[in-house]
């Protein structure tokens, strides 16, 4: 693989900021001691408290669901940048937290999840170095069955049984422990055996890589593996050479780029190589106005940041959205596939949101219906693999990336990607996703997108197109489901029928479509009438008056090319 096609980028950019972004720019301007050389630290503020719901959490985009993710990013970011944290970061968010504890000692990412480590850690610094809480008594316990055989540490009590270990796993269980300790008392693990399996993950050049087996070294690994052994009081067995590894990665003058062969330098990679220094306690000071500058000139007009200069954050989503929409001359088509099919991390096969980052589920799905890998055979079988040896869960369902617990959004999602991708593994592993589905079933034909949740039109027809794709279809339910959520004005609700959608408008239609079930043309017709805009683009719901930007644009262009003459076939794809 080579990645000099993501240095000029080809791909489409959105302009907007990130949360991760915004929150790994912040923390490293904050190691550095150089918050003070942000501009406008209210606007960025500003953009972390967008992400604020009602509940008292925060979401990675305003108007998704709070999770324990957002809720940790958003709030330590706020607290980096004012003197007096408390203030934006009220006990509200404090109660939110407690609400997604899981009855086995650990956290979900949001409440009716399974819990994970991921999640457990963001709780965990949250309520203990946000908020100055006790975590839970059932904490020790559920962090000391993380242990696999292998002696590192798993995502979750299910996974370790298994014998899956991961360096990040290990450095946020590990984390989680301090945090809640102050790093006093016993373990949960075997020491000797957690220690030795994190310190074999270095290799011969100085890096560390994430699990065993894995070929090329990262900076995000290196990271974690420092900081990890850092608060069990240990070191790499060669500190030397992973100082230099890590000074290996930055740009003369500038900052650092992940791994070798990469030639971007980006916002994780800045916060993984100053945070991996820190922790080794090698100094920094030299490269600090480097960083520094190469971190404002990622900042957006949103007043947060994105992955590099934004006039290059392209992004898989909003690139595939435009594929889908049909937006790019003939000609330019395959050089902007290409650059998505660049978006593959080494060790990892699927396809990742923004370059360098790790692979998402969702983002796989719409970079392969835009067109990535069509003729790419051994690429194909190479993602289902990567599915089933690495993302697919115990429970059998999946979540958005490695190690996240399972929700219904992204098992419809890799239940799609296996239909697309196929691989001799696909029928064992759909049996996996039918079991997920069924514990996702509130009431009969009625799903919430994780178990215990609420139900809703998309879970509920998300539950039904992947046990279509499990060879379970059941075009009864998904006209019962259609009937509950239709809006006599045109368009589908994604709870009860009163405010119709563009996303459940899109998914209904779509499940119909599958299902070989007959709908009115005229009623999306006219929904759709009700949600465009003045400048030609699409609204989210009826209630908004201006574009909801190009994923809602995809949608609506999608549907009207649907009820075109030609009937063009709905793309499978799934957002929330």
């Amino acid at each position: 693989m080579t990645y000099e096609t993501l240095l000029r980028s080809s791909g489409v950019v959105s302009g907007e900021s990130d949360l991760w972004c915004t929150y790994a720019a912040v923390r490293t301007l904050t190691w550095l001691d150089r918050v003070g050389d942000l501009p406008s630290p209210g606007s960025a503020l500003g953009f972390l408290a967008s992400r604020r719901n009602s509940d008292g959490g925060y979401a990675w985009s305003a108007g998704m669901p709070s999770d324990a993710w957002a809720t940790y990013y958003c709030t330590q970011a706020m607290r980096d940048l004012t003197a007096d944290g408390e203030s934006v970061t009220d006990r509200p968010s404090s109660a939110w937290v407690w609400s997604a504890e899981h009855a086995d000692g650990g956290f979900a990412m949001s409440p009716g999840q399974a819990s994970d480590v991921w999640a457990t850690y963001y709780a965990v610094r949250t309520l203990v170095e946000i908020h100055g809480e006790k975590p839970p008594p059932g904490l020790h316990t559920w962090l000391g069955a993380l242990q696999a055989q292998d002696g590192g540490l798993a995502w979750s009590p299910a996974h370790a049984k298994d014998g899956t270990s991961d360096v990040r796993a290990c450095y946020y269980a590990i984390t989680a422990w301090s945090a809640a300790t102050g790093g006093q008392g016993p373990l949960p693990w075997d020491r000797e055996r957690l220690t030795g399996w994190l310190k074999d993950r270095q290799s011969a050049a100085g890096g560390f890589t994430f699990q065993a087996g894995d070929t090329t070294d990262c900076l995000w690994a290196t990271f974690r593996a420092t900081s990890a052994l850092r608060r069990l009081d240990e070191s790499p067995r060669d500190a030397e050479a992973c100082v230099s590894w890590i000074r290996g990665r930055l740009r003369p003058g500038e900052s650092f780029t992940r791994w070798p062969g990469y030639p971007v330098q980006d916002v994780w990679a800045a916060f993984c190589g100053v945070g991996a220094l820190r922790e080794l306690g090698a100094a920094f000071g030299d490269i600090a106005d480097g960083v520094v500058e190469a971190l404002l000139s990622f900042r957006t007009g949103e007043g947060g940041f994105t992955y590099r200069t934004p006039d290059l954050a392209s992004d898989v989503l909003t690139t595939s959205a435009h594929l889908l929409s049909g937006d790019f001359p003939v000609a330019d088509e395959p050089g902007v596939v290409r650059w998505m099919e660049n978006c593959v991390m080494p060790n990892e096969d699927g396809i990742m949101y923004m370059p360098g980052r790790g692979s998402e589920v969702r983002c796989t799905l719409w970079a392969l219906s835009g067109g990535a890998f069509a003729e790419d055979r051994s690429a194909r079988t190479r993602i289902a693999d990567w599915l089933a040896g690495s993302i697919q869960n115990p429970d059998g369902g999946f979540g958005f990336w490695e190690g996240r617990a399972s929700d219904m959004v992204s098992t419809c999602a890799a239940a799609e990607i296996y239909r697309l991708t196929g691989g001799d593994s696909v029928p064992v592993r759909m049996r996996g996703v039918a079991r997920f589905v069924a514990s996702c079933e509130i009431s009969p034909g009625h799903y919430a997108n994780v178990p215990g949740g609420t139900p809703t039109l998309r879970a509920s027809l998300q539950a039904l197109r992947a046990l279509h794709r499990a060879g379970e279809p059941d075009a009864g339910r998904v006209s019962n489901t259609l009937a509950r959520h239709r809006v006599r004005g045109g368009g589908f609700a994604n709870t009860g029928r009163r405010v119709p959608d563009l996303l459940s408008t899109y998914e209904a239609t779509l499940a119909a479509d599958m299902s070989g079930l007959e709908w009115d043309t005229e009623h999306i017709r006219k929904f759709l009438g009700s949600v465009r805009t003045a400048d030609g683009g699409f609204a989210w719901t009826p209630l908004m008056a201006v574009s909801g930007g190009p994923l809602a644009d995809c949608l609506g262009r999608r549907l009207e090319l649907r009820l075109s003459a030609e009937r063009h076939a709905l793309p499978p794809l799934a957002i929330s």
